[in-house]
Order: C-alpha cells, then structure tokens, then sequence
C-alpha cells in the first residue's frame, strides 16, 4: 500500500524536525519547506496527501497560502492542519474560515498532533456511498466542488456553514444536537452552542427559498429534510 505523502511547511528548523519525526514514525512520507513559496512549489510538484502549516512565515502569512491553495482546482480539497502560537478565537475561527480543516495551538505535543492528521485524512477519505452531489428541488449541493446552488444560481456560504449544510444533508431527515454538530463540523472545543445557531441562520438566510429545507427540531437540535416541518 502506498503511504500517504504529508508536506509540513515551518520556518523553525527544531520544529520541522520534531514534526517530521513524529509523521514517520506513523509511516507517512513527509516533505518538508520553511517558507510559503517553496511549499507552494513543493505542493504543485508532489500533490500531498495532507498539509501541516504553519501561520507565521518569513515571505508570506500561512493564511495567504492557505487561500492560494483553496483557490487552486487541483488543491480545492487537500486537507490542511493549520499549526500557530495564535491562540485567541478570532486567529482560530479566521484560520478555519480561510479553508483549514483543522487548527493546532503551539506548543503541542506529537501525539495530539499525530491524532489530528489521523483525523483529519479520515474525514477526507468520504465513504463510497456518499453521492457527489445532493439535490433537493431546485437546491444543488456538490459535495466534490465544495458549491451549492438554487435554481443554478450560486450560494455563497462560508467554510463553516458549508461543513454543516453537507454534514445535514448527507445525513437527511436524522437530527442533531449542536453538540454534535460542533464535534462533526467546527472541531473547536472552545464554539458554544449558540454558534450554531448563529450559522444555521446564515445557511437560512443565503438559501433563501431552500430555507425550509433546514429544519430545527425543538429540544434536539437540526436536520435537513425534503418534509414538511
């Protein structure tokens, strides 16, 4: 079986290190940068199977190579673990709103990390079954292109509303709690239910008409559902 290539992109030499070290022991293949171009580059060459990067770069914020990568059709959907000393909320939510999938405080053990990578590239690997697309009337969500339309006229959602949207609908007409919804969809321990709340409003909002299709249901939590509420 081949092993899975991650590209590790750090400034500090010590911790590239102590990065690298830890993937192989797990088997992967690593590759590592110390600056966003040459991880750009490397990214184009070898089309890893996972990113870690870092946010504080020497020629370029982590983020900007994050949307550059996001902005890519070949890199659309490589999963990215964003690694920072940035701790406050705002840093992490902006991270994850950029297109990380995940966001990992510094200083960090190698075994959080290693559970991180572990998670992150199962949640990439989506089950056979999952359609590439879900319609519901005139609402298009491609689960592949990461894009939803109504009437094929496209809905701008953000990162965050687009993970639940997909996570409801691939799991239609079940409900789930906003504790769930946090650990399948934000995987922050630090968003509060009411985040959620906040967000299904926005999926709401951008629907406009497909609105209804994202139900809440009292005492649980969400769903979504062709039915009549």
């Amino acid at each position: 079986m081949k092993k899975q290539t991650i590209l590790v992109v750090d400034d500090q030499k010590d911790f590239r290190e102590l990065v690298r070290r830890a993937l192989e022991q797990q088997g992967f293949d690593v590759i590592l940068a110390s600056d966003g171009t040459s991880g750009l580059r490397i990214a184009e060459r070898h089309n890893p199977d996972l990113l870690v990067l870092d946010l504080t770069l020497p020629d370029m914020d982590g983020l900007e190579v994050c949307r550059r990568l996001r902005e890519h059709p070949r890199h659309r959907h490589l999963p990215i673990l964003v690694m920072s000393a940035r701790a406050s909320a705002p840093e992490r939510v902006l991270g994850l709103e950029t297109g990380a999938d995940d966001y990992l405080i510094k200083p960090f053990v190698p075994e959080e990390l290693v559970a991180r990578v572990h998670a992150i590239l199962r949640r990439a690997q989506a089950p056979a079954d999952i359609p590439a697309a879900i319609h519901a009337g005139d609402l298009e969500i491609d689960l592949r292109g990461h894009t939803v339309t109504y009437a094929r006229k496209a809905i701008r959602l953000t990162a965050f509303e687009f993970r639940i949207l997909e996570f409801l609908a691939v799991h239609q007409g079940r409900a789930f709690s906003r504790d769930e919804i946090i650990a399948s969809c934000l995987n922050d321990e630090d968003v509060v239910e009411r985040s959620v709340d906040a967000h299904i409003v926005g999926i709401r909002k951008a629907l406009g008409p497909a609105a209804s299709y994202l139900q809440t249901v009292r005492t649980i939590g969400y769903k979504f559902s062709t039915d009549r509420p």
